[in-house]
């Protein structure tokens, strides 16, 4: 199981890197914004549940690993770290260049919403990474149930992503014109999810 000390941050860690905009959230809004609430609801669920599909490979990929070889596991933490430092960088280095825009189209229907968005995310390789690189940064090997742990992991993280994008979605119109009218608050998200991503990625490298 989980302790307190575990879930605290990656709750927080996971709330503030989905809220921050990125590729999912503003397709979300822009759903939203031009085909309805319920329509930015719809895809908003689908790309959080195709968060489960990441989860079911960390669990089967570390889980072995973790199983066959402790150091390797260790290493995977330390090149996961690595990973989220790049990010982070990214994140830091590109601040603001995201925006929320409107999705033109004729009107889809919600199970067609749905079934993108969750494919869009269970296919994307770099959401992949992502899971494989974050998910174990939290994970304490010393308490054993290794896969139950990062089975909790990502269903927690799904269930944070569902909620908050289904609030998107709900009031994508005007969290998306909010946004929009000011955009000094995109640059000051991305670094700040920047920063817990380098942060993360620190905590993990120099662990022993």
């Amino acid at each position: 199981m989980l302790t307190l000390a575990q879930l605290l941050p990656f709750l927080l860690a996971a709330l503030l890197l989905t809220a921050t905009p990125g590729p999912d959230n503003l397709m979300v809004l822009g759903v939203g914004m031009s085909q309805g609430r319920r329509a930015g609801m719809a895809f908003g669920l689908g790309c959080a549940l195709g968060c489960l599909s990441h989860t079911l490979l960390a669990v089967v990929g570390v889980s072995a690993l973790v199983a066959a070889s402790p150091l390797a596991f260790s290493l995977l933490k330390m090149l996961g770290g690595a990973y989220l430092i790049w990010l982070g960088a990214q994140a830091l280095r590109h601040a603001g260049a995201a925006r929320v825009g409107q999705e033109a189209g004729q009107p889809t229907s919600l199970w067609r919403l749905f079934a993108k968005g969750l494919v869009a995310n269970a296919i994307n390789p770099k959401v992949v990474l992502f899971f494989l690189s974050f998910l174990p940064q939290f994970v304490v090997a010393a308490q054993g149930a290794v896969p139950l742990q990062l089975g909790l992991l990502g269903g927690v993280f799904t269930l944070q992503a569902a909620l908050l994008f289904g609030v998107l979605g709900w009031f994508s119109g005007g969290v998306g014109a909010w946004l929009n009218r000011r955009p000094g608050v995109g640059p000051w998200l991305d670094r700040l999810a920047g920063g817990v991503f380098v942060a993360l990625g620190l905590r993990m490298v120099v662990a022993r």
